[in-house]
């Protein structure tokens, strides 16, 4: 399960060994002023659309890449019967990469508060 610190101004997604294997990174650092919007959900499995580069086994796990080919480009790492976090990015400003993030972890609450807080701050 992906680690996530809000540091200031600073979003840090750790990710874990195996989401490493398959995200092709060990963690991406966003800047808040790149967060459009950002919710808990309580199935992050079905936020994940379009064609992919990862790993998944429907209805348990979603690891990777989403929205190859076309419509929003999802970071995924999230897994059944935990709670998510889904930010909506600004693309430019989160570097070009992608549009949306998608994680399972039970302390979404915590941080969805935490990046509203540090929204906050910059406003």
């Amino acid at each position: 399960m992906a680690s996530v610190m809000v540091t200031g101004d600073l979003l840090d997604i750790r990710f874990t060994s195996w989401e490493r294997l398959w995200i092709g990174r060990e963690r991406l650092v966003l800047p808040v002023a790149a967060v459009r919007h950002a919710v808990r959900v309580d199935d992050p499995l079905r936020l994940a659309r379009g064609a992919r580069r990862g790993y998944t086994v429907t209805g348990f796990a979603k690891i990777g890449i989403w929205g190859l080919f076309g419509g929003p480009r999802q970071l995924v790492a999230a897994r059944r019967g935990e709670p998510g976090l889904h930010l909506v990015l600004d693309r430019a400003a989160a570097g070009g990469e992608f549009d949306e993030v998608v994680l399972s972890s039970p302390a979404a609450p915590d941080f969805v508060e935490a990046i509203g807080r540090a929204m906050a701050a910059r406003a």
